[in-house]
């Protein structure tokens, strides 16, 4: 029987340096989502202080801590999975974490950013490692933004070779303030990797994305505008909206690809199908 799993992408206005009234807001998203049966909500990336907002260097929190506390106690509130970003501290560094978490509010799967900006390297270490977990519908891998770039789909693809048939990424899409909708389908720029990952493998890819105005730091005065992305290698299944001022719950009824092969045969299919050479 082919799973169909409903997610709920959580395009969340995010305030820098705001991380109670932050996670109070994805409280409400959550709640919402659960309202409309979703059974996993994705939230954007570093959902406490914002991406890029200084106060993560003295403020972050370890995981686990009294903010990835609260997302998973919400989890278990609402009895769904959670994946959502959050500024990690460990030690002395500061890492672009996400986490995945179980409907018991167990967190299932903890990863750091690896292809970090250059400008956000002031504030963020890189991650060192890929994981993935298997959940009753499937193998979920998990990444970060720009871990998507074109230039950086080893990734997405390490996460595919390690059985992902899903992966989650919470993020925070940027542009100038100058930018109006009308300007730049700017969630179309994720589609090109996205469904380079989908048809070579056959998994789904889900972004959820922030909004709002990004103050402080070296992105100061740019905006967040949301257009979250759920994309299968037919192309995309869902899409957010343009927006820079109120979240948006995105909602997509995604079919789970079957389980692939692993191992030397992904190589063999990939060369059959003529994707790789």
């Amino acid at each position: 029987m082919t799973e169909v799993l409903k997610i709920g992408m959580g395009q969340l206005l995010v305030e820098g340096g705001e991380p109670e009234r932050n996670l109070k807001r994805a409280g409400k998203m959550l709640e919402d989502a659960a309202e409309k049966s979703c059974r996993l909500v994705l939230l954007p990336e570093c959902l406490d202080f914002a991406w890029t907002h200084p106060s993560a260097k003295t403020e972050a929190q370890p995981i686990p801590g009294p903010y990835s506390d609260i997302l998973c106690k919400l989890a278990q509130t609402y009895n769904l999975y959670l994946c959502a970003g959050l500024t990690e501290r460990s030690e002395d560094k500061v890492y672009n974490t996400a986490i995945f978490i179980s409907p018991e509010g167990n967190i299932l799967l903890k990863y750091r950013k690896i292809n970090v900006l250059t400008v956000a390297q002031d504030i963020y270490s890189i991650g060192e490692t890929l994981s993935v977990v298997k959940t009753p519908f499937g193998v979920v891998g998990v990444n970060i933004c720009s871990d998507n770039y074109i230039d950086s789909l080893d990734i997405g693809h390490t996460l595919a070779r390690m059985g992902a048939q899903i992966i989650l990424s919470p993020s925070s899409w940027t542009v100038d303030y100058s930018i109006v909708e009308g300007d730049i389908l700017y969630g179309k720029k994720w589609l090109k990797p996205y469904q380079t990952l989908a048809v070579a493998h056959d998994l789904i890819v889900v972004s959820a994305t922030a909004v709002g105005v990004i103050v402080g730091g070296v992105y100061e005065g740019k905006k967040m505008v949301g257009c979250s992305l759920a994309v299968n290698k037919d192309g995309i299944v869902a899409e957010g909206k343009y927006n820079e001022f109120t979240g948006q719950l995105v909602i997509a009824d995604i079919t789970i690809p079957p389980p692939r092969v692993l191992g030397t045969a992904i190589g063999e299919s990939l060369k059959m199908r003529g994707l790789y050479h």
